[in-house]
């Protein structure tokens, strides 16, 4: 089964490689929001220069969890943003190939159900990679923009990266689900508007647990999307972790996990129903 998901995701790596746009679009995206979002909607610029003190955040530093600047804070929740958009728009390769008939010549092949929903799911995931480090990349030459802590190794960097693919499975288990099953586009970007805003701005991508009223923590904390975050900022910020920090770590990760298993089960058992003979 892994050779035929490894074949059928490469195919589909293949045609987006070939496609400058939507390599371009994943760059664009990284630059609205960290160019973009990132220095005008910063909530320093409210503070007088009294205020700022010696920090970019100045008596915001403490709330941004130690974030030397905005963009700092800013940048693990832009790249769980990428990646969910990513996982939930670039489903719509699934659509299309099931609307052109090409689902239909896979299930004729002998090749198990399932190596069409994992081939679908790793090159969605391989994509969010990609469009993560693009955003690591920018994040470091935008203006005002991130600042690693002191220290900062290649063990940090890859355990960021491990954040990040953790969150990718998540989505693009439960996205490629839904990209199998449903029979058009129409119905494929409903299903992905009703569940990508309320995901996003539902998370402490943006802003800090704090700023959100008592009523949204709960479902902030759980979000996937907050949970990849705030292990990643752990890394970026912190840096070496205290005990308490690592069970924090910990807790998140195995949060992602849960989530990545329940959505894999969940999209799994979408694409069998949808694969199966007629």
């Amino acid at each position: 089964m892994m050779a035929e998901s490894l074949a059928l995701a490469w195919r589909a790596m293949t045609k987006w490689l070939r496609n400058p746009f939507s390599v371009m679009a994943a760059l664009l995206q990284a630059i609205f929001w960290l160019a973009l979002f990132g220095n005008s909607f910063n909530p320093a610029n409210a503070l007088s220069s009294s205020a700022l003190g010696g920090g970019s955040l100045g008596v915001l530093q403490q709330a941004f969890g130690g974030a030397a600047n905005y963009i700092t804070f800013l940048t693990p929740g832009v790249i769980g943003i990428v990646s969910l958009t990513t996982m939930s728009f670039m489903g719509v390769d699934v659509v299309f190939d099931r609307m052109n008939g090409y689902l239909d010549t896979l299930r004729t092949y002998p090749i198990p159900r399932t190596s069409i929903y994992f081939g679908a799911a790793l090159q969605n995931v391989a994509k969010a990679m990609a469009t993560a480090v693009i955003t690591f990349v920018l994040a470091l030459i935008v203006p005002n923009g991130l600042r690693l802590i002191g220290g900062f190794g290649i063990l940090d960097l890859l355990g960021v990266f491990l954040v990040f693919a953790l969150l990718a499975a998540v989505f693009s288990g439960l996205f490629t689900g839904i990209a199998i099953t449903v029979k058009s586009t129409d119905s494929f970007f409903g299903a992905v508007n009703l569940l990508t805003f309320p995901i996003m701005f539902t998370s402490t991508a943006l802003f800090p647990i704090t700023f959100f009223p008592s009523w949204m923590k709960p479902f902030a904390q759980a979000n996937p999307v907050s949970l990849a975050s705030g292990a990643a900022r752990l890394l970026i910020v912190d840096g070496t972790l205290t005990s308490t920090q690592v069970a924090a770590f910990a807790g998140e990760i195995a949060g992602l996990a849960l989530y990545g298993v329940l959505f894999a089960v969940l999209g799994i058992i979408m694409a069998q129903r949808a694969l199966r003979p007629r």
